[in-house]
């Protein structure tokens, strides 16, 4: 009645189970998002529709692979409109156009520092300040549109995440 199991068998319903558990405990949404993991794995695209925008919402990027993570307290950070500071928060985004997209390849890495000026304001540790109170630590990539070659618009020293949650 029953067939003994090959070891691939018995590895395809142990992924099974787990992918399906995964799922049921919090797994990703249908646009990419994984809020539990705090992870987002999707493309421009589904980025664009998650936040209820046209699916070209970001143009010739909207086919690029992007990978987003963030730590507690960013959702902290967003939960209260960031009122409430201080916050170690940070975030990391990747996006990757090389296959079948826009051909970009680019590594963003953002923190919370507070009060810290005007979009692009350079930071005298090599970074630049967005949205007001968060620093941009590392923005680098290639992107056929700005030209050939490795760019870099921000590495700011140090580079690492822990480096400002002193406060």
């Amino acid at each position: 009645m029953f067939k003994k199991l090959s070891l691939f068998g018995i590895l395809s319903i142990a992924i099974l189970l787990f992918a399906s558990s995964a799922f049921a405990a919090g797994g990703f949404d249908q646009y990419g998002y994984n809020d539990t993991a705090r992870i987002f794995n999707g493309t421009g695209s589904s980025w664009c529709l998650a936040g209820g925008q046209a699916a070209n919402c970001v143009g010739i990027y909207s086919p690029d692979k992007l990978v987003m993570k963030w730590n507690a307290e960013w959702d902290r950070g967003n939960d209260e409109n960031w009122s409430n500071p201080p916050y170690n928060a940070w975030t990391d985004n990747e996006w990757n156009g090389k296959k079948g997209g826009s051909g970009s390849i680019w590594h963003y890495k953002i923190v919370w520092v507070g009060s810290c000026g005007a979009d692009y304001t350079p930071l005298p540790n090599g970074g630049y300040c967005i949205w007001g109170q968060f620093a941009v630590l590392m923005d680098q990539g290639m992107d056929p549109s700005l030209g050939p070659g490795h760019f870099w618009f921000a590495n700011a020293t140090p580079n690492g995440y822990g480096a400002y949650f002193s406060h």
